[in-house]
């Protein structure tokens, strides 16, 4: 943790256009020197409570990758998602994923994955909504403007950044640090500056494997080629686990992500041209 300062607080929130219909999630991490960061995501044909929960675990799955030790509160204005987690989950568990009724729990699949990913450095909290709240504001914001199919200005927090770029050499050295910090696209998002201090023929080598990685991504896209979470995380140059935790349709650079189907413990994964789904769309109009 010596290279970035320390998150405090991870604000969180879900919409959905229709429910069920097109969702998106918006997560705002706010670090103690004051500055944030942001993330969001969509998926088709879902609903706001899976929205909620989709961001909470987008944003657990990002402070785990950080390995800090130090507490966090996670704020929330979804009272489904803060009573789930601190509450109602200890008696679905015991009862086998049963409510007190005795039926199967709704969404059961992210409930366990939120389980997975919860620890005692997690303090949950409610805020409610819509109160003038700056960052859940914001993370409505961003889920609005993904489940309405734009892709929002997320804002990056520069100075965690250009760490990760200054430091680049030492952290190709060291396997264990880049793979909790692979969530981060260094050379998508680092700053410039940060970037030119670096020798030229390590930029430029860079560049060509930016290149050669996004001709990759077309040739996968124009194919029609399907493939598994763990070449897609390969591709994308993250962890897997930021990958699964993106919900079944995202946007990535020039393509749309999908999730398409489950063969044995393999999730199968879609890209499609950002480019060529507007033209379809506007033949379409």
């Amino acid at each position: 943790m010596s290279h970035y300062d320390k998150i405090s607080r991870i604000y969180t929130d879900g919409a959905c256009s229709g429910n069920p219909g097109n969702g998106g999630w918006g997560v705002v991490v706010c670090y103690d020197d004051g500055t944030i960061e942001e993330l969001g995501g969509t998926e088709r044909e879902t609903t706001n409570n899976r929205m909620e929960m989709q961001a909470a675990i987008a944003a657990l799955e990002f402070f785990r990758t950080r390995g800090q030790t130090e507490p966090i509160t996670l704020l929330t204005d979804s009272e489904y998602l803060e009573k789930g987690i601190t509450q109602w989950i200890h008696g679905w568990k015991k009862k086998g994923w049963k409510t007190a009724s005795g039926n199967p729990v709704l969404n059961q699949d992210l409930w366990q994955q939120l389980d997975a990913l919860n620890s005692v450095q997690v303090k949950w909290q409610h805020v409610k909504a819509h109160a003038g709240n700056t960052y859940n504001e914001r993370c409505d914001t961003i889920a609005r403007a993904f489940s309405l199919g734009k892709m929002p200005q997320l804002q990056q927090n520069s100075a965690q950044l250009a760490a990760r770029a200054a430091n680049l050499v030492e952290y190709s050295q060291n396997s264990e640090i880049m793979a909790a910090n692979s969530d981060m696209d260094i050379n998508a998002h680092a700053p410039g500056d940060a970037l030119d201090a670096l020798p030229r023929e390590t930029r430029v080598n860079q560049l060509q494997n930016l290149i050669e990685t996004l001709h990759i991504a077309d040739e996968i896209a124009t194919k029609g080629y399907l493939i598994t979470s763990s070449e897609l995380a390969d591709l994308m140059d993250v962890n897997a686990s930021a990958v699964t935790s993106r919900g079944d349709h995202w946007p990535w650079r020039n393509w749309i992500v999908s999730r398409v189907r489950r063969e044995g413990n393999q999730i199968l994964w879609q890209l499609e041209r950002v480019d060529l789904i507007n033209a379809t769309e506007s033949e379409e109009y």
